[in-house]
Formats: structure tokens, sequence, C-alpha cells
């Protein structure tokens, strides 16, 4: 069977980007195909593939600042037209655009579009260009997205909040696969210089609804705490300006600094409105313990008192009783690497390839043993 997979750009390391990796090895053989494509910007494994970009690629400036060129994704996409048995698109909000002009269209949803349907949250860290440039196209790009959601076959979110938001966006009830964790536990490590044993840990891009401000705030009333974040983006500067002497900005790291990170972490927190809660699973990989808002994506991949523990809301007062309450308990690493480990790959190839099955034919699909 003949498969194309479209991803919106890779130009970033995120939690969609590691999970189009699964999709990958879901379809041995499948074209790859994107908007603009980056490889030093995203994760090893994708910068190594064979991946078709669009004509957009070809600007520098493009790829640089890919929110500022968002409203231009939506022709890129459209004008993509894939003459396959099946089109699967990974969508934050733009790849859903591409045609199938054959076969059937499978779309799971990371988000629906933010700029579109939480506008508000999406911008809060954006500058003025940003904000003109999607201000000035939402109507369209609004009617645009109707038109790529109808010419979809099927569609899948990737969390239970997803779920609710496409529900919300367009009417439409889908099944849920939550993606896999890739983080391997056991690969080699490279030990962080200057940074000890025993820290708190956050692992985010810097941009505004991950509430990264709010961990760092919570920190100045721990003066004899450590918090080691990593990550970057938008906000990191002005991250940089609140943070007191005992908390450590390290921005991207490589993946072996990043599992020697989580191993030498006593915990990590997270305060972000997430899609999928994706690092509090990567931090129990390593048998450490979470504090978490209870929000979004973070229900579905964190299990209270087995995993960790929830904060109600995202100010520094909740997270500083948030971690006191996780010092406080005895926490089993078995018990947390075992629940990790309930977010494998093989299953989340399993279920996606039977939902195109039932969309192209599961004789069509071809085998389950071709899936590395």
């Amino acid at each position: 069977m003949s498969v194309a997979i479209v991803h919106d750009h890779l130009v970033q390391r995120g939690g969609a980007e590691r999970l189009l990796e699964s999709m990958v090895r879901a379809f041995p053989g499948a074209a790859l195909h994107t908007s603009l494509f980056e490889p030093s910007a995203t994760h090893p494994g994708l910068s190594r593939l064979d991946v078709t970009t669009r004509p957009i690629d070809r600007v520098g400036f493009c790829r640089r600042h890919h929110r500022l060129v968002a409203p231009l994704l939506a022709p890129t996409f459209s004008s993509l037209r894939l003459d396959h048995d099946l089109v699967l698109c990974s969508s934050t909000g733009w790849s859903h655009g591409a045609r199938a002009t054959r076969g059937a269209k499978l779309v799971y949803f990371n988000t629906p579009a933010r700029w579109l349907y939480t506008p508000d949250a999406f911008l809060a860290d954006a500058g003025p260009l940003v904000r003109l440039a999607t201000g000035a196209t939402r109507r369209s790009l609004l009617s645009w997205d109707r038109r790529a959601v109808a010419g979809m076959d099927g569609c899948i979110a990737n969390s239970r909040e997803i779920a609710r938001r496409v529900q919300d966006a367009y009417g439409i009830d889908p099944p849920v696969v939550l993606p896999p964790v890739l983080v391997d536990a056991a690969a080699p490590q490279a030990p962080v210089v200057g940074v000890a044993p025993g820290y708190a840990l956050v692992v985010s891009r810097l941009i505004a609804y991950k509430q990264v401000e709010a961990v760092v705030r919570a920190f100045a009333a721990r003066p004899d705490d450590r918090l080691v974040v990593v990550g970057d983006g938008p906000e990191a500067d002005r991250i940089a300006s609140i943070a007191g002497p005992n908390v450590t900005l390290l921005g991207v790291v490589d993946e072996p600094s990043l599992r020697w990170l989580y191993a030498h972490a006593r915990l990590l927190v997270s305060a972000a409105y997430e899609d999928f809660g994706l690092t509090p699973i990567e931090a129990g990989a390593f048998g450490r313990p979470v504090a978490v808002l209870r929000d979004g994506g973070h229900l579905d991949t964190v299990a209270e008192g087995r995993s960790g523990v929830f904060f109600d809301a995202a100010d520094p007062e909740a997270i500083d009783a948030a971690i006191d309450q996780l010092d406080g308990t005895a926490w089993s690493e078995a018990t947390i690497r075992d629940h990790a480990a309930s977010f494998d790959e093989a299953g989340f190839i399993r279920r996606l390839r039977e939902l195109a099955a039932d969309l192209v034919g599961a004789a069509a699909l071809g085998p389950q043993e071709l899936v590395a």
C-alpha cells in the first residue's frame, strides 16, 4: 500500500515531532511531507529522514520565523495533492489541508489550530507582527480550516482534552489514541557540567501557555531548593530576567544530556496547559515523580498518588505546596516506571494501523509484521 505522512513543519523539538517518529515506524517506506524543514532544529531521528518540503522552505526566513509566516501555510498545504492509498496528517493546524486525490485522508489531531480556536493563549507571547498577521487572516483561515476538515475521511485525537476541542470546533467525536513515549532510560547519558543531582526539573518550550514563569516564581520562595529548566522559546529572555540564583536555564540540550537530567532530577514540574502531557511520562521512565497542573493532557498521563501529584492553579503558591506534598510522600520508582511503560509504542502503532485499516481495508494496509 502507498502511504504518505504529512506534518506541519519540522523546525523545532516537541511532542508532535517525537510522535511523528512513531508514525514513520508504523508505516515503513511512507513518503514524508512537510512545509519547512530545518534538520538541526528538530529531533535527530527526524533529521536523517528523506523529507519532501514545500516551495516555502526555500526561504530561510520562513524556517527561522515559522510563527510569523503561519498564515502562509494554509495555501502551502492546500496545494499539496497526494496520490496515495492513505494520507496520514499529523496536524496542529495546517497539514490536514493536504488533499488525498485517490485514497483516504486520516488526520491525527495533536490539537485543532490554537490561533483559530484559543487565540488568546496562542498569542500571549507573540510579537506585534504575529498578532497583526493572525488577526487579519483569522476569519479566512477559519473558513479554510472547515474546508480542510470536510475533506478528511477520519480523524483521531491524541488525548481526551484534544477530543473535547475537536468536538467543540467541528462537532466530531474522534477516537483517542494516546501517543507513545520514546525516551529510552537505558540509553547512554551525558552529564551536564555544573548541575548536581537532586534538583527539580522543567522540560518545556518557553512559550506563554507552558507557564514556566509560574514555576520559576515558585522557586523564589524556595531559596534552598534548585530548579533546572530545559528548553527555549519566545519567553526565554523574560524568564531569565526573573530567575533567581537557584534557577539554572540550560536552553536546548541533546538527547544524552536530557536523559541524564531526567535520571538525576528529584522530580519534574509542569504548569503547562498541555495537549498531551508528555514530559511527566518521560520523567516517569526514569522513576521520577511529578507535580503537574490538573488540566488538559496531564489528566491522561499522570496517575495521582502513583506517579505524581496535581495542583489546581498555575500560581507560585499552589506549585510550592505541590512540591512540598510530593517531597513528603514516599514514591515507588518501580510503580512510576510501570505507569510510564504503559505508554508503549507497539500499542500506539497497533491502534493507529487498525484505524487506518478501517478506512482503506486491512488487506491494502499490509501485515502488522511490516512494522519495525
